[in-house]
């Protein structure tokens, strides 16, 4: 039998439309319900703003309520190029003289010089390359000038490749050599010898410190060997050889921090990385151009650097504990015309000059006025912020309370229109904001006497008379705290108890949002209690329906059956 359920096969009235239509029909309660969730849900939206905005002047209001502000200090120095300073709710006010004599500088143990060896062990440099040679720059292939003459060098050159080709560019009239006693490279001729030209391309000469004298014999200014930092330790051209004791585990101290090295695997340029990372204090280089290893105090003042080899040779080896330590100077000062002070940093604290929260930080010498005021900058702008969060609470509360008519005189209600908590909220922010406060013993009891009024048109506080809070500020500060502190009766202390009770934890707003997503909640079970109504009634009228298709069915059936039967 053909599917009786396609609306009107049997009998040719489409009843599924009409099924359809009484269902939607039926379904308009619970578009009523929806629209009243929507209303309901925008309410709850815009009571969420008001409390974000709300939760933003509490932190603002909390701000001018709390004692420390108005303790700020505001440190000014007369010469940023001499001295900087800040201070704190702890140091005392007025004028202060630095008269600084001497800045601290960093102590810097030098090691002794001459830490790397000679380039050769011989005076033969038949089989020593360039590329291979410990130079403090490495050479450069190129060309230099001798006697005006051209000679041409390669990195994988020897150095007696170079000595012979400046022999046969100037015609045997300049020969060089080799001296491994002083590990020097010397030019000789019967004649003043000329070195270098504008248009050379290697820094031969220089890397072999060889510099024009106006005479026959021109020798190195300097012993030539240095260390390889890059390569293994154990093959760095040391003058002394550095073992790690023969274990690889090699260790010294530096400001008693032990530092590892490994003699066979390590170089020197990750050992010195080690030092400097570590917490020794200090930072360690190398200075090839008098070959020679360095520790700098990273703090300033005239400290020493503690020294000791624990396993192996590394710091005899680096002849830094051989060496000698270049003292560092101490800061030295005095304060209101007072004896000299001393302090080995820079940055002058109440250690060294006993006043409390003042840290001056000494630039260069000279004498510098520091002065000490209550930061008024500081409550300015709190006072401006409170002024600001406030305004954004009543702007937002006006805008969603009040009505608008268009030109065709259709009024549209805002969102919170007739909502009496939102408008009980503006009323209460302003009434405490105008209203004098109570219990104090100053002339300063209300906003308006710190220039902030409030306009007939809005809710919103206006800073009208800047000059008045300035004012204020500078020779009143005492009467402005008391304002927003007094215990209890002070402007910040009235509006923080309110704006707790209404956005806290157990808040009134948050009570009210609550309610209303409870609300939303049952009108959710509301519309699915009446959906299954509504489905139910569908399918009833479905079956119906389906039986009478089938009863027509059976009719055409049998007319049928009877048609053909008599002939009809």
């Amino acid at each position: 039998m053909a599917d009786l359920g396609l609306s009107g096969l049997a009998s040719g009235f489409d009843w599924r439309s009409l099924v359809d239509q009484l269902t939607e029909v039926e379904r308009a309660p619970q578009t009523q319900l929806l629209r009243q969730q929507a209303s309901l849900t925008t309410v709850n939206t815009a009571y969420g703003t008001v409390n974000t905005y709300l939760t933003s002047l509490q932190t603002k209001v909390d701000a001018l309520n709390d004692a420390d502000l108005f303790n700020q200090r505001a440190a000014t120095s007369s010469d940023s190029d001499l001295a900087t300073a800040t201070a704190d709710a702890a140091t005392p006010l007025g004028k202060y003289t630095f008269a600084i004599s001497q800045l601290a500088t960093t102590s810097v143990q030098q090691g002794s010089a001459d830490a790397g060896a000679a380039l050769n062990a011989t005076s033969d440099v038949s089989a020593l390359v360039l590329s291979n040679a410990a130079f403090a720059v490495p050479v450069t292939a190129g060309t230099f000038t001798v006697n005006g003459k051209q000679i041409t060098v390669a990195t994988t050159d020897t150095l007696q490749a170079v000595f012979t080709a400046i022999s046969t560019a100037t015609s045997g009239a300049v020969t060089g050599s080799y001296d491994p006693g002083t590990d020097k490279i010397t030019l000789a001729s019967a004649a003043p010898v000329t070195l270098g030209s504008a248009v050379d391309t290697s820094n031969f000469l220089t890397a072999a410190k060889l510099h024009n004298n106006g005479t026959g014999s021109i020798a190195s200014s300097h012993a030539l060997g240095t260390v390889k930092t890059s390569g293994a330790l154990a093959s760095a051209n040391f003058a002394t050889a550095i073992t790690d004791g023969g274990s690889g585990a090699g260790v010294f101290k530096v400001n008693g921090v032990s530092i590892s090295f490994n003699a066979t695997t390590e170089s020197a340029s990750a050992v010195l990385a080690r030092i400097n990372n570590s917490a020794a204090g200090v930072t360690a280089t190398y200075d090839s151009v008098n070959d020679r290893f360095l520790l700098t105090n990273k703090s300033t003042g005239d400290l020493g650097v503690a020294l000791e080899d624990v396993t192996g040779n590394f710091l005899a080896a680096t002849r830094l504990s051989t060496g000698t330590l270049a003292r560092g100077d101490n800061l030295e000062y005095t304060v209101n015309g007072g004896g000299t002070l001393v302090s080995n940093s820079n940055t002058i604290t109440s250690a060294s000059s006993g006043l409390s929260g003042l840290t001056v930080s000494a630039l260069a010498t000279g004498s510098v006025d520091v002065e000490v005021k209550s930061d008024s900058a500081s409550i300015r702008t709190a006072v401006t912020d409170f002024i600001a969060a406030y305004n954004q609470v009543q702007s937002f509360l006006d805008t969603s309370t009040a009505s608008t008519t268009n030109s065709k005189g259709k009024v549209t209600a805002g969102v919170l229109a007739g909502q009496t908590d939102a408008t009980e909220i503006g009323t209460r922010l302003r009434r405490m904001a105008v209203a004098p406060v109570t219990g104090l013993t100053t002339t300063l009891t209300k906003l308006s006497d710190l220039g902030i009024t409030t306009s007939a048109d809005d809710n919103k506080l206006t800073l009208t008379d800047e000059d008045a809070l300035d004012s204020a500020l500078a020779d009143k500060l005492a009467d402005v705290q008391e304002l927003f502190t007094h215990t209890s009766t002070g402007l910040g202390a009235q509006l923080s108890t309110y704006l707790e009770a209404t956005v806290g934890d157990e808040g009134s707003l948050l009570e009210r949002q609550s309610t209303l997503t409870k609300q939303a909640t049952s009108i959710d079970d509301q519309v699915a209690d009446l959906e299954r109504t509504v489905q139910a009634n569908r399918a009833s009228l479905i079956t119906s329906f389906i039986a009478m298709e089938r009863a027509q069915s059976n009719i055409n059936q049998q007319l049928q059956f009877l048609k053909q039967r008599f002939g009809g």
